[in-house]
């Protein structure tokens, strides 16, 4: 059948529908023509209907009785001039780059490609039609019943992260049911939710969900891009998350996953990646942006425009640049929060997104146009702070209002449960909220997202079982993935039956636990650490959609010990505000006298003396934690106290003496935990005046009265 055109709008960008038909809106600055293509539910293109308004770079028309649930493509044309940048080719079908929903998979076998795949040379054109092997674009239906969701607006400061990967995190759970598990609804499952409550959790960071593609290289290998660093679409929930299929219902089936999500007070925060696309360099595939407009889009080569600029490593490099992409990014980020509701970002490779020209530059646009943003005003906001350019390590640079994947942090605190020399400083600052980074540029400890080990590289489990990485199963015959040895030495490589290898590495990965549990700042768990989630030895699952980096839910006796202990020891942190302050230590004035908010102990029970932090073979500390200094009032304005806590870590393998100073509050103080002890590592004791620090041990004390 043949639609009405009528002239449309050119705003807003994208297909959205009314009760007269659909607008359709696409940017393209240098094309010559526009035709909507339309198809039906086999993929058949049944229509192609040529946009004939052209207003400020925007090519648009009303259709009138297109509803949602159409199929849709572009396809456009202009100079094909691949020398300028110029990449044009109506020959293959393109994703709108607004597209809300996506339905399809990319067919590596059709001709995607814009050039002869068969010479390899981008410069030769090829005429294949593309459409039966690109992905296609549905028309959304917007309605959907929020309930009065509202956001559980949880501080920074009193956040607990959990990174999580939608589909890993259910997909063996068996209490989900089994046609839910692996989706949106899965993650929204009662039993899952239970179980992210009894930890603590209060947010979510989900591994990318925007509409993303298999790489070719690894479809030839069997094998598929899990995590889910290759965008295809912005705007659009990953179609593969969702248990009720790729035409439409997976926009409503993550609303309703937020929905719950909220409900029981969690919030949910987008692992997001708009440094780079899918679509690769020269030679990679056309599917959306390359042959919509492919100089504005991308960052190309300045004195070859031919070639990509590429900060990523992944063969592209988006051009934020240009006002156009910009406001691409940032019509995302808003529709992401205004339409689905979710609580905040964490931005992959962030320090592309501050590139201008070349440099890093934390004045860019991007933050200037973010923070002047009403909408995203309130959202949280979390880089990483790094790319692979020059100059690319920005840790501890980014503006205020952002948060920071605080890689010091995981370093430094790797290095000191090692046993390396020389860290006892460092890791008194990483300990205490990272001042060095954070303090004097106007951002607080909670600028500071704490970390020991994240999606990239090994599990917590695997970090204390395997001095090298076991990559085998990527097809790279080993050679991907961090290349630096952590060469723990614990008497095995992997698992073992030995009791005392294995006792020593669970009372490693509850130091670890405990000391970001216990650190100032955010702290932000690797979803399974908790119950030694393995990968056997793969510190870069990226392409094993398997038992690999699937949850085992199945937790014998030590997993589940382990949970418990981290179950107990958030909702510790969470009870206490001197164990997450809002601001950066500083002595205060408390009725009249001077009080330390901290003090560093040596363990003869002296204070820590300058030069005595250089000393490159100290590897035991006392950290005491003033309660009477908080500056927290409670709902009536009232002052809060809290208990005084002194922190022992001791990373040498012998047990050392450890002489306690006095309490601030004149009380003695008592045990409430030890990482070494296994089975009850929360049992109180004392009071005491002095302890034995087990070898690779944490304790905590607490000035508080003894409990009944």
């Amino acid at each position: 059948m043949s639609h009405t055109l009528l002239p449309g709008r050119p705003y807003p960008l994208g297909a959205k529908a009314s009760s007269k038909g659909t607008n359709f809106a696409l940017y393209s600055e240098r094309a010559t023509a526009v035709l909507l293509c339309l198809f039906d539910e086999n993929g058949i293109e049944v229509e192609q209907i040529k946009l004939r308004e052209h207003t400020a770079f925007v090519w648009h028309g009303l259709v009138l009785g297109i509803k949602p649930g159409q199929i849709y493509g572009y396809r456009v044309e202009g100079p094909w001039e691949p020398e300028n940048g110029l990449r044009f080719n109506s020959a293959k079908l393109l994703l709108d780059p607004y597209a809300e929903a996506v339905t399809g998979l990319v067919d590596w076998k059709q001709p995607i490609f814009p050039y002869n795949l068969e010479s390899g040379n981008d410069l030769e054109k090829c005429d294949q039609d593309s459409a039966a092997g690109v992905p296609k674009a549905v028309v959304v239906d917007h309605t959907f019943d929020w309930e009065e969701d509202s956001p559980p607006d949880t501080p920074l400061a009193d956040s607990i992260i959990y990174e999580l990967h939608v589909k890993g995190y259910s997909i063996q759970n068996p209490m989900v049911p089994e046609e839910l598990r692996g989706s949106y609804a899965g993650l929204a499952h009662e039993k899952s939710i239970n179980y992210l409550k009894t930890l603590g959790i209060t947010a979510v960071e989900l591994l990318p969900i925007h509409h993303f593609i298999d790489d070719g290289h690894l479809v030839d290998k069997g094998l598929s891009n899990y995590w889910g660093y290759n965008t295809l679409a912005y705007f659009a929930p990953m179609a593969r998350f969702s248990s009720c299929g790729d035409c439409g219902g997976q926009v409503r089936e993550f609303k309703e996953m937020v929905k719950a999500l909220h409900k029981a007070g969690i919030e949910v925060i987008l692992d997001v990646v708009y440094n780079h696309t899918c679509e690769g360099n020269h030679l990679g595939p056309m599917l959306s942006m390359k042959g919509v407009d492919n100089t504005t889009y991308y960052r190309t080569m300045r004195d070859d425009p031919r070639f990509y600029m590429d900060y990523t490593g992944t063969g592209n490099t988006l051009n934020v640049y240009h006002p156009q992409v910009l406001k691409l990014l940032m019509d995302s980020l808003r529709h992401w929060v205004t339409e689905m509701h979710v609580d905040g970002f964490r931005f992959d490779l962030a320090a592309t997104l501050a590139r201008e020209l070349h440099d890093v530059n934390k004045l860019s646009a991007f933050f200037d146009t973010i923070h002047q943003d009403p909408v995203l005003a309130d959202v949280k906001l979390i880089a990483e702070p790094w790319d692979v350019g020059d100059g690319g390590y920005q840790v501890g640079q980014f503006p205020i209002l952002w948060a920071e994947w605080n890689g010091k942090y995981r370093d430094t605190v790797r290095k000191f449960w090692k046993g390396d020399e020389g860290q006892l400083s460092d890791f008194a600052y990483r300990l205490t909220g990272s001042s060095d980074l954070y303090q004097y540029d106007g951002r607080k400890p909670y600028a500071s997202i704490n970390f020991i080990t994240a999606h990239d590289g090994f599990t917590l489990c695997d970090l204390v079982s395997y001095n090298e990485k076991h990559n085998d199963a990527n097809g790279e015959n080993n050679q991907d993935g961090a290349s630096d040895n952590e060469s723990w030495n614990m008497g095995a490589e992997g698992p073992t039956d030995d009791p005392a290898i294995n006792d020593m590495r669970e009372r490693q990965t509850r130091n670890f636990l405990a000391t970001l549990m216990l650190s100032q700042g955010v702290p932000m768990l690797t979803g399974g650490d908790e119950v030694a989630r393995s990968q056997r030895g793969n510190n870069n699952a990226f392409c094993q959609d398997n038992e690999l980096t699937w949850y085992d839910w199945k937790l014998d006796p030590p997993r589940r010990r382990l949970m418990e202990f981290t179950a107990t020891l958030i909702n510790l942190r969470k009870a206490h505000p001197n164990l997450h302050r809002r601001k950066f230590f500083q002595d205060r004035q408390v009725k009249g006298s001077v009080e330390r908010d901290i003090a560093w102990y040596n363990p003869d029970g002296n204070e820590i003396p300058g030069d005595a932090w250089t000393q490159p073979y100290a590897k035991t500390l006392g950290l005491m934690l003033n309660g009477k200094t908080l500056q927290v009032a409670d709902e009536d304005g009232k002052p809060v106290l809290d208990d005084s806590f002194l922190i022992l870590v001791n990373a040498s393998p012998e047990g050392v003496d450890f002489a306690l100073p006095t309490p601030p509050n004149g009380n003695k103080w008592r045990i409430l935990l030890d990482t070494q002890s296994m089975e009850q590592p929360f049992a109180e004791s004392g009071p005491l005046d002095q302890i034995i620090i087990g070898g690779r041990s944490l304790v905590l004390l607490s000035d508080a009265a003894a409990t009944a």
